[in-house]
């Protein structure tokens, strides 16, 4: 197993500890729980770094990583739901959004095509990224009633754009779909 599985598989690790902090709601419980976020956001950039920088890009690195960013954000927006944190129709804007793409990914790859990495995609990724770390900060420190709400809306509004720019572009994987059957063997 590659170095950078290796990372992105202890991101993994990381994510029940995190939620397990997280719950508990204590002032000392939430510093940790940012900080295994912030730990395991940071495995995030160095598993894909090494990846690429040490030719260690593996089909299971594809799958794992993006599935581990994926359980470590939904984790957080979950979490903020049952806080009261968050809007939980927002979190379902996030995570529809997500199933979306990741079902036209699915269907590109099925048609041997790869959808690469759209700006707005790592831009979200890095919104929501920074918004779950300034809803963390703020329910801490002002009692979010400042900045939690602003960071949900962004995420929302700035998920609904990535969203939407998949869409835009891979239309076409969509629209052939819709009208041309696949026949049965």
């Amino acid at each position: 197993m590659t170095t950078a599985n290796k990372i992105t598989l202890a991101r993994i690790a990381l994510i029940p500890i995190f939620v397990i902090f997280a719950l508990m709601q204590t002032p000392v419980c939430d510093l940790t729980a940012l900080i295994l976020f912030c730990l395991a956001s940071f495995t995030d950039f160095l598993d894909g770094y090494i990846a690429r920088k040490y030719n260690q890009v593996t089909d299971f690195g594809k799958f794992v990583d993006p599935l581990a960013d994926k359980l470590l954000v939904t984790a957080a927006l979950v979490i903020f739901v049952g806080h009261g944190q968050m809007a939980s129709w927002m979190v379902f804007i996030i995570l529809a959004r997500e199933f979306i793409i990741t079902s036209l990914r699915n269907v590109a790859a099925a048609k041997g095509q790869v959808m690469a990495a759209a700006w707005s995609g790592k831009v979200k990724t890095c919104v929501q990224i920074a918004g779950i770390i300034a809803i963390f900060l703020d329910a801490g420190i002002l009692g979010g009633t400042v900045i939690t709400p602003a960071a949900g809306w962004i995420m929302t509004i700035v998920t609904l754009y990535s969203g939407y720019d998949y869409l835009h572009r891979n239309w076409d994987l969509v629209a052939e779909g819709a009208t041309k059957p696949k026949l049965s063997k």
